[in-house]
């Protein structure tokens, strides 16, 4: 019965995090209309949701998503080719429970956790 999830993340401006997600990480804005204080973005089945949380402290904010991915080794090479900024602390590495993990931090802090099993 379940077919789908939407993670709904908070955002303090808009243009910024359509900027980062759309020109930086080749998401493609979707949705049935333009709503300043929402923002929908797609890649390859993946959407994410954003809400306008203008007063948003990003030093603790906790939003977080884990996306699998079928070519880890692909999408982090291309984001790092193209300058986007890996999590200092989650570099492209192997974790002991059997996942190829990296991580990277939107202009909000929201985490971004990509991984591949194997």
């Amino acid at each position: 019965m379940l077919t789908a999830i939407h993670p709904k993340l908070p955002m303090r401006d808009r243009a910024r995090t359509r900027a980062f997600y759309v020109d930086q990480l080749q998401f493609a804005e979707c949705g049935t209309g333009r709503y300043p204080d929402h923002l929908m973005v797609r890649r390859e089945g993946i959407e994410l949701h954003f809400f306008l949380f203008p007063e948003l402290d990003p030093r603790t904010n906790y939003g977080q998503v884990y996306i699998r991915t079928s070519d880890i080794e692909a999408l982090y090479h291309g984001w790092r080719a193209q300058g986007v900024a890996i999590h200092p602390n989650a570099p492209l590495q192997a974790k002991p429970w059997g996942q190829r993990e990296f991580a990277l931090l939107d202009p909000d802090h929201n985490l971004l956790t990509f991984g591949q099993a194997g």
